[in-house]
Formats: structure tokens, C-alpha cells, sequence
């Protein structure tokens, strides 16, 4: 009864430690963590099914590691006919109505002829030190995604037939909340993300500007704003049609992160309508305003539309102290503003154009103009 007690509260303490997850990662982590504790080992690790690439790619490995084992390794992984069990015995046992139940292997291999025998888990236990595994597979939606793996060290008891069952029960708890991980990860990505271009939008761009600027005013990092404005989208639009003309949002959207990538950590987003924007922390003025001319060229050449207009306001340029996002937005704004007006063929810059301050401190006030700097103050 108190092993069974034990179990029971090791499934409770894995479950509540999923729930508290924000991340892929944190539940990445949770998982592995709660199924080594709960399984009495030293090591476990999370891996996926990849199945377009056929290979398992370590998520996470947590415990004693073995030399050139990482926590969240960048590349580790094992092509999947090294580990068949997964794609082969354990999916042709539970497609014919059985469980996917786990496995045991051990340092001191059975015959061959076991069902499920992998050779090459076993020369990876030998390898790493390790006396014995237990596997179990994780699975979402009835589809396999991937596995946990739990081991223990040499001289250590070796995992048995109920151990393995246990396993299962970990397993699937653990794929609860990998799935709830995962759905709340898409409900961030579709709250800050625009579903046409694929980048950010304006939610997101607010947020990590504020986070900018409240970096700026405690290290003095430099944080830069482009705007864009892609001109001749309302003639696309009346002339060849509006699916014609999210073919061209799409496509400039392409080429901004394409030129965003050229600043490291910048954001690329659709502000709405024909209006995007990079944001930028870290890298100088002048390497943002060089960006802002390749956008602009880049654009230029695009098979439709008219090119675009585009304003950029920096810490690292003279435009005065930035207090708040608000006041880097209207500099970016009107500067862009300008652009547009004076249908300039490159950035203009706050602080490098003398009439943008003037522009953004009283903007023209003319009832048929949509832009008004937002209101923005």
C-alpha cells in the first residue's frame, strides 16, 4: 500500500507541475524531472518524433548526463531506424487495439529474438554507463509523438514489469500536458501573430516596444523603430483585386523579415492595413537606417505595388530623451509620415530631417488625414 501511495503522489506531483507550465520548454522540463523522481532513476530525457525528417530529437535531458549531453541540446538526434520500436512494434501493437505500453532494457541484453529488442539502446547504456532504461511512449491525438526515457546507473535495481506499467501511467500524464502546453502555446502565437503575413502584429510590437524603451532607460541599449507604409495598395487593390493585393502584403511581409534578419533580435510586424514596421535592439542607428535603405530598394523592385515609405527614429540618433514607447512610435510615425509626402526613395530619420520633430510634436491636423500619428503622444 505505500508503494502505491508513493506512485499515487508522484502522479499528482507530475501533473501539478505541468499544469504550472507557461512554455514548451517548462514542460518539457516538468516531464522529465517528474518521470526520473517518480521512476526512482538518475537520468531521464524527452525526445520527439520527427516524422517528416524520420528522426527522434532530444527536447530535453535532465539528471546525471553523460559526457556531451546538454539540457536542451540544439542538435541531438537519432535517426528512427536505429530506434524502429517506435514507428514499428509498439504502433502495431496499440493500432490493433492494444496500449502503447513501455519498455525495459538493460545494459545485459536478452537474446535478439525479443520482441522489441533494440540493439541500439542498449550499446547507448553500455556507452553512457548506464545499467538500465525504461522507455514509454508519449502520444497525442492517438498518433505517436515522441518518448520518455528514464535510466539508472549501474548497480542500481533493475526496472521491472511493474515499473514499466508505472512508466505508461507517467507517460500519458505527461502527454496531457504537453498537449495543453502546446494549445496554449498557439493561442499566444495566434494572439500576437498577424494571419496573413505570418509576423508579428501590433499586440506584440507594443509589448516588446515597452519592454525596449524600459531597457533603453536602464542600460542606455540602443532601441530603434522603422515604419513602413507600402505605397500603392489601394490601387492594387481597385484595379486587380483585394486577393491580388494580399498577394503583395504577403510579399513585402516576406521581404521585411528578410531584411529584419539582417538586425539581430529585430521583430518584423504588420501594424494593420498597408503599415509594418521592424523593431530593433542593440544594433546602432546607422545599421538600422542601412537596413531601412536596402527595405526600401528591395521593395522598389517588387512586381506590384509602388514601393514604400519609410521612417525610422533611434535613441542612438539626437531626437531628444525617450521616455515612454509612445514617444518613439510618433517620432517613427512622422518621420514616415514625411517620407511619404516628399515620396522619398529612402528612410527618412528623426533627428537627421529637422522638420520630424517639429512634424511629430503638432501633426497636421487636416480632417481627411487617416493617420493622425494614431494619437499617439
Amino acid at each position: 500500500m505505500g508503494g502505491e501511495d508513493a506512485r499515487l503522489r508522484a502522479v499528482v506531483s507530475l501533473a501539478q507541475a505541468m499544469a504550472a507550465t507557461h512554455t514548451r520548454r517548462e514542460a518539457w522540463r516538468a516531464a522529465a524531472l517528474g518521470a526520473r523522481d517518480a521512476l526512482g532513476g538518475n537520468f531521464a530525457a524527452l525526445s520527439v518524433w520527427e516524422r517528416e525528417l524520420g528522426r527522434l530529437r532530444v527536447l530535453v535531458n535532465e539528471g546525471e548526463r553523460a559526457h556531451g549531453e546538454e539540457e536542451f541540446p540544439e542538435d541531438e538526434t537519432y535517426p528512427v531506424h536505429q530506434f524502429p520500436e517506435i514507428t514499428e512494434f509498439l504502433h502495431e501493437r496499440w493500432a490493433g487495439g492494444g496500449e502503447p505500453d513501455a519498455w525495459v532494457e538493460t545494459a545485459a541484453a536478452p537474446p535478439e529474438g525479443r520482441a522489441g529488442y533494440c540493439h541500439e539502446r542498449v550499446t547507448a547504456l553500455r556507452r553512457r554507463g548506464r545499467g538500465c532504461c525504461v522507455v514509454a511512449p508519449i502520444v497525442l491525438h492517438g498518433r505517436a509523438w515522441g518518448e520518455l526515457y528514464v535510466a539508472r546507473p549501474v548497480g542500481a535495481p533493475v526496472f521491472d514489469a511493474a515499473d514499466a506499467d508505472f512508466a505508461t501511467v507517467i507517460a500519458s500524464v505527461a502527454a496531457a500536458g504537453i498537449a495543453q502546453t502546446e494549445r496554449l502555446e498557439e493561442v499566444r502565437r495566434l494572439a500576437f501573430t498577424d494571419p496573413l503575413t505570418g509576423l508579428a502584429n501590433r499586440r506584440a510590437v507594443d509589448m516588446r516596444l515597452d519592454q525596449a524603451v524600459e531597457r533603453h532607460r536602464t542600460d542606455g541599449s540602443v532601441v530603434s523603430l522603422v515604419v513602413c507604409d507600402l505605397n500603392g495598395l489601394k490601387r492594387v487593390n481597385d484595379t486587380l483585386g483585394h486577393a491580388v493585393g494580399d498577394r503583395l502584403l504577403e510579399r513585402f511581409g516576406s521581404v521585411l523579415s528578410l531584411c529584419g534578419a539582417m538586425l539581430p533580435g529585430a521583430l518584423a510586424a504588420r501594424l494593420g492595413g498597408d503599415e509594418f514596421c521592424l523593431l530593433s535592439v542593440g544594433p546602432s542607428a546607422d545599421e538600422v537606417v542601412a537596413v531601412g535603405e536596402e527595405l526600401c530598394l528591395r521593395a522598389g523592385e517588387l512586381e506590384l505595388g509602388e514601393g514604400v515609405a519609410c521612417g525610422v527614429a533611434s535613441t542612438g540618433d539626437p531626437i531628444g530623451p525617450v521616455r515612454s514607447a509612445r514617444r518613439l512610435f510618433r517620432l517613427a510615425d512622422a518621420a514616415q509620415y514625411r517620407a511619404k509626402g516628399a515620396k522619398s526613395a529612402k528612410p527618412v530619420v528623426a533627428g537627421r530631417d529637422g522638420a520630424v520633430l517639429r512634424l511629430a510634436d503638432a501633426p497636421p491636423a487636416a480632417p481627411h488625414d487617416r493617420r493622425r500619428f494614431r494619437g499617439r503622444s
